[in-house]
């Protein structure tokens, strides 16, 4: 029988990877999406160009938060050492 730790790390290991795809999913359609234009037309947002801000600056503080609440959610501690008690 597969140690219950293992199944856990897997299933976690396979949310990260998908944090990861929404990540990159969000950072590529916004930086080439909007950001695909004649930089002349660009629409500026605090200075920065909207595919930048929503990209790098939007998308950074909306992945925090998946994140966090992600960990919250889904993550649970697991004991390290051998014979604790069932998980």
């Amino acid at each position: 029988m597969q140690d219950k730790r293992f199944q856990i790390a897997n299933r976690e290991a396979l949310i990260g990877v998908a944090l990861v795809m929404i990540n990159f999913a969000i950072w590529f359609g916004f930086a080439y999406g909007l950001g695909s234009g004649d930089p002349t037309e660009y629409q500026y947002i605090l200075g920065f160009p909207a595919w930048f801000f929503y990209s790098c600056i939007a998308g950074s503080i909306f992945m925090i938060f998946l994140i966090w609440l992600t960990i919250k959610i889904f993550f649970k501690d697991v004991p390290f050492e051998d014979g604790e008690e069932e998980i």
